[in-house]
């Protein structure tokens, strides 16, 4: 049985991924502060660990016996961040070595990170690919950018590292987020029946959270040879945000026929990000194929929302992270 430590895991990617991972037969660990309620059934194969990673000391006890590791924490995306920049900085680049440091020590043999591909900024390059220059417009996309060289500077033919740079995660997951651009619109779409764009021509690179949580499990289990020091783009549907609002609009009213004719309202943004990114490379070094489309995302939104897996979508501030971090008074 394959022993894997997920840090951050029990967030909205890993609320998809973990149950997964449990269902391979791995051996999971979660190491999370556990702000939010992944939802994860009863397993006698998962160990819940509520931890700090700015903890070096019990962050190194978990990683004892470990093989693998799927680093997934950090105070994530730029109006988090901005909350408590202090936070931000010693929770995101920080705590980040000294963690990959205890890892290696500890004899965990795989060890996988998950930057952003927001780290290339604003590009108006038509094929934005991983050697691109980051050009991060915030601390958050910055630091993202200023940890992978931490990972790569400690790997070696026993310690392996490897790096993707996910696009905008989207569609259902256990712990759902309702505050990342896909599934905000579709919200709206369904629940107060209009659709409110900012800007609109800002293009976004998008990635279906179940295809995430392939891709987690495809860097995990890959030769070692195709993926050591290797950095991948992961996002498949570059898309404008009008573009995502119509596609928002499609496929809501076919679901809820009795809401046809939702509006689309445009007003400016000051939300300049607009880039538009290649994943070729990990189609072609390991085969990648996503499975879903943003539309499929937003079939999955309105079949949790008609089942009432989603109450009080505006007012529960679970689903979203800025609301949540105030509401508990992170620190």
């Amino acid at each position: 049985m394959k022993k894997i430590l997920v840090v951050g895991g029990a967030g909205y990617c890993g609320s998809v991924l973990v149950p997964q991972l449990l269902d391979e037969d791995w051996e999971v660990t979660v190491f999370d502060m556990m702000w939010y309620d992944p939802h994860f059934p009863k397993n006698a194969k998962l160990r819940m660990i509520q931890g700090d990673v700015r903890d070096t000391k019990k962050f190194a006890e978990a990683c004892a016996g470990q093989e693998y590791l799927l680093h997934l924490a950090c105070i994530s995306n730029d109006a988090s961040f901005e909350l408590d920049e202090k936070l931000s900085t010693s929770v995101n680049l920080e705590s980040f070595e000294p963690l990959v440091i205890a890892a290696k020590k500890a004899g965990v043999k795989r060890f996988v990170f998950a930057s952003s591909s927001s780290v290339y900024g604003v590009s108006d390059s038509p094929n934005v690919t991983e050697d691109h220059p980051l050009v991060p417009l915030t601390l958050y996309n910055k630091y993202k950018g200023m940890c992978e060289p931490l990972l790569l500077k400690h790997t070696d033919q026993n310690f392996v590292g490897v790096i993707f740079r996910p696009a905008t995660v989207c569609g259902y997951g256990p712990r759902q987020r309702l505050d990342l651009s896909v599934n905000i619109l579709t919200n709206h779409a369904v629940n107060k029946g209009k659709i409110m764009v900012f800007g609109g021509s800002q293009l976004r690179p998008n990635l279906h959270v179940k295809d995430y949580a392939d891709m987690c499990k495809l860097l995990l289990t890959a030769p070692e040879e195709k993926i050591a020091n290797q950095i991948f783009n992961v996002g498949f549907q570059n898309m404008s945000i009008l573009d995502i609002a119509k596609t928002v609009k499609k496929v809501v009213e076919e679901e809820f026929p009795e809401k046809k004719g939702i509006p689309i309202e445009v007003s400016e943004s000051n939300d300049l990000r607009s880039y538009h990114i290649n994943s070729d490379k990990i189609k072609r070094t390991l085969g990648y194929q996503p499975k879903y489309s943003v539309e499929d995302a937003v079939r999955d939104l309105c079949k949790a929302f008609r089942e009432g897996k989603l109450p009080n979508s505006f007012d529960d501030n679970s689903y979203y992270n800025v609301r949540t971090m105030k509401a508990i008074g992170a620190k």
